[in-house]
This record gives structure tokens, C-alpha cells and sequence, in this order.
């Protein structure tokens, strides 16, 4: 069964084109949503995902109609293909994961957004690393000052627990202030 899937962003959008062209191209059902496509939480096409059955023909007008990226759209594909569903655009006919062609270009889709998520990985370690050479501190705060910190390390070498120092004196929990001491010059 061929079941089409139209989508525009605003309300001020008409559907009435998709709706047409997926009527002509012999979709039974069509599911309508109009909800931006960079929004994870399109009903409309959660409920078209549930209800395919094996066989089942997924047809869009365009596939900018499905998803907003790459990887959302090889994400709804591979959900499709999970369930024994095919994907068809209308305005992109090399997108037809019933053929062997479209399977094809599909797969290598998904090649480049994974070599991309990998370059991606690979650039923001490199940054974070050289971040991290020139001083940055990544995470939250330091919820102690650095005086709070000194005032704690003097009252540490006084012979004061750290325990003490940090619960009733810094009013914080013992691990913070151990993490402070590591982390401040003249640990």
C-alpha cells in the first residue's frame, strides 16, 4: 500500500498541493502535519510509523518534506526499512528505496553522513584538547573562590579535616573542596 506523507512548516502553509500530488501518484491514506520539520515531535508522522505494515510504500513530494537533514531523513529510512517499509519521492527519483538503485544511494547517504559524523568527533576533541592547553576549564564553575580555596588549603595545613574546612567552615560538600585543592596551583 503506497501511504503518503505531507508536511509544511507554519500554519499559514496549504497542504493542498502535496495532498493532490500523493493522491495522483495512488497514495490510499496521506498523514498531514503542519509542524516545522526541525521539531523531533511531529505526531502526524509518529503515527504513519506505527501503522506501516511489511511492504508498505512510504511517498513524499520531496524529501525536505520528511526531514530537515541528512540524518534525520536516513533515520525515518532506516525505521522504514527496520519494518519492511520502502521510501519514494515524488520530485527526487533517485530516492526510491524499493528499487536497487535508490537502496544504493540510500547506503551511500548514510557513508558520507557517518564520515561526516566522524570528522565532526574528530575536530571537536582536536579543539577541545587545544582548549584545553590554553587553560580552558570545561564544565560547571567552580562553585568555591579562589580565596575560599586558599583560606581552605591554610586551614588543611593548620591541621583542620577536610571534612571540617569544607562542611562547616566553606559550607560545602568535602568532595568540592578536593576537587579545588587538585585543581588550583600549590596542590
Amino acid at each position: 500500500m503506497l501511504t503518503g506523507y505531507a508536511r509544511v512548516s507554519t500554519d499559514d502553509q496549504d497542504l493542498t498541493l502535496q495532498r493532490t500530488a500523493l493522491k495522483e501518484a495512488g497514495c490510499k491514506k496521506v498523514f498531514e502535519e503542519k509542524a516545522s520539520g526541525a521539531k523531533r515531535d511531529r505526531p502526524e508522522l509518529a503515527r504513519m510509523l506505527e501503522q506501516l505494515r511489511e511492504d508498505d510504500v512510504v511517498v513524499v513530494t520531496r524529501l525536505d518534506r520528511l526531514a530537515r537533514s541528512t540524518r534525520d531523513l536516513l533515520d525515518v529510512a532506516e525505521r522504514l526499512r527496520d519494518g519492511g517499509a520502502g521510501l519514494r519521492s515524488l520530485a527526487e527519483p533517485w530516492a526510491d528505496t524499493t528499487s536497487p538503485a535508490g537502496r544504493m544511494v540510500l547506503t551511500v547517504f548514510a557513508g558520507i553522513a557517518e564520515f561526516e559524523r566522524s570528522l565532526i568527533g574528530e575536530r571537536t576533541t582536536s579543539g577541545r584538547k587545544a582548549a584545553q592547553a590554553r587553560g580552558v576549564r570545561f564544565g560547571r564553575p567552580s562553585a568555591l573562590t579562589a580565596e575560599q580555596v586558599a583560606l581552605g588549603r591554610r586551614l588543611i595545613e593548620e591541621g583542620k579535616s577536610v571534612r571540617e574546612v569544607a562542611r562547616v567552615i566553606l559550607k560545602c560538600h568535602p568532595a568540592t573542596l578536593y576537587r579545588e585543592l587538585g585543581r588550583s596551583p600549590g596542590s
